[in-house]
């Protein structure tokens, strides 16, 4: 029998705009996989995260119904557990034209935005908020350590320097 610490969270990666390569597709899995690896190496293993890349239509219906706000947003997390403690059971949306957007103006690549955009909704089912300005800057942060852990580097940080703060 394994013990649940040991057990790897499993990661599946869905694109529903039919706008990425397989190899995009996953190229994406494997960085998120290396950051959800770091992300949990003292929660409890055995979890699954389940992400879908969607549009700007699709996430606009999401942000809508599920939060009550019009437009379209970067990231919605689902954490599905009863008490929101043991391994992760979380639906991850990730807006692929937001991710489009923001990568544009902040000078990389859609790729890196993409994979923070998970790695922030991970965070957050791992209790992270950024709803006050002192824990946004934690949850940026720890995103930074994250990407810069698997090797892609900041992003939020960079952006405060570029774009006075604003995310």
């Amino acid at each position: 029998m394994t013990d649940e610490l040991t057990q790897p969270t499993t990661l599946t990666v869905q694109d529903r705009t039919g706008r990425l390569r397989d190899a995009d597709v996953a190229s994406l899995k494997e960085q998120a996989c290396r950051a959800l690896t770091e992300l949990t190496k003292d929660a409890a293993g055995g979890g699954s995260v389940r992400v879908v890349v969607v549009s700007d239509i699709e996430m606009a219906a999401a942000h809508e119904r599920f939060s009550g706000v019009a437009g379209t947003t970067d990231v919605l997390t689902f954490d599905l557990r009863e008490d929101g403690a043991g391994p992760l059971d979380t639906d991850i949306l990730i807006c692929l034209d937001e991710a489009e957007r923001c990568g544009a103006e902040r000078g990389h690549p859609t790729s890196r935005e993409l994979v923070l955009y998970i790695v922030h909704g991970v965070l957050h089912c791992l209790g992270h908020d950024d709803h006050d300005p002192a824990a946004y800057a934690r949850m940026h942060a720890r995103e930074d350590e994250v990407l810069e852990a698997i090797g892609i580097g900041r992003v939020f940080a960079r952006d405060q320097k570029s774009l006075g703060g604003e995310h």
